[in-house]
């Protein structure tokens, strides 16, 4: 099979499994807006692994119930929304145009909508989405590369590229290569988080895994304070806001 590949488990339903070099143990892998994840070591058995997740059906669903309450959290977008980052500020309000109309300027993303349409409606909340989204592109692109570069100065790790996505579940990844794959959604969380997820993915430069020798690392270059940031990204999440 391919690395990765979505299937349907009886009893349980959609499952991604993901064949993994990093892997060193079969393991499951649950976020908001996506189906679980098996994560299975290379060489080992896919049969195995599926009978691995059906011990844990029970786990799962109860993960899953847990999740789909998660994924209520995502916000409906009016005019009274706040929503403010480091370089710009929501608006949205009614015009008489038959279209949405998104502009960012001056430091205002102002987002208008056609009056014949509620604000509510699906078409509506993903132009808004859609802008939010292109706008954090955009910022996280003047500031994300700029501040890896000076983390990685300062710790004094090499890395190839770094590249902005949109991505659907992580903050952040790093190749075998050392190139890095930041989030745009980065820009949402508060300066020591962000910051939080550069160094782990720079420590990956060094350690390609999640072993002891990772989290003695990332702990030196977060000054002690690893564990205690983890904990706190955990508030957040790449697609509720």
């Amino acid at each position: 099979m391919k690395n990765e590949e979505l299937v349907n488990i009886p009893e349980i339903g959609e499952v991604s499994i993901r064949i993994s070099a990093k892997a060193r143990r079969i393991s499951i892998r649950m976020k908001p807006f996506a189906p679980p994840t098996l994560i299975i070591p290379k060489g080992a058995s896919i049969q195995e692994a599926v009978r691995f997740l059906h011990e844990k059906r029970q786990w799962v669903l109860q993960q899953r119930s847990r999740l789909e309450e998660k994924e209520q959290n995502l916000t409906i977008f009016d005019e009274q929304t706040q929503f403010k980052t480091r370089s710009f500020a929501l608006k949205i309000e009614q015009h008489q145009q038959p279209k949405v109309r998104l502009q960012l300027q001056n430091g205002l993303l102002h987002i208008s909508y056609p009056s014949h349409l509620p604000v509510t409606s699906p078409e509506i909340q993903k132009t808004i989405r859609f802008g939010i989204e292109e706008a954090l592109r955009l910022e996280a692109k003047r500031f994300l590369p700029g501040r890896l570069a000076w983390l990685a100065q300062q710790h004094h790790i090499s890395f190839r590229n770094v590249t902005i996505k949109n991505l659907k579940t992580r903050w952040g990844s790093c190749s075998t290569t050392n190139n890095i794959n930041l989030n745009l959604h980065l820009m949402r969380l508060p300066d020591q988080l962000i910051d939080y997820v550069l160094l782990h993915e720079l420590c990956h430069v060094h350690e390609k895994n999640h072993g002891p020798h990772f989290w003695a690392r990332l702990d030196i270059m977060c000054k002690g304070k690893a564990r205690e940031l983890d904990k706190a990204m955990k508030d957040y999440q790449t697609k509720i806001y």
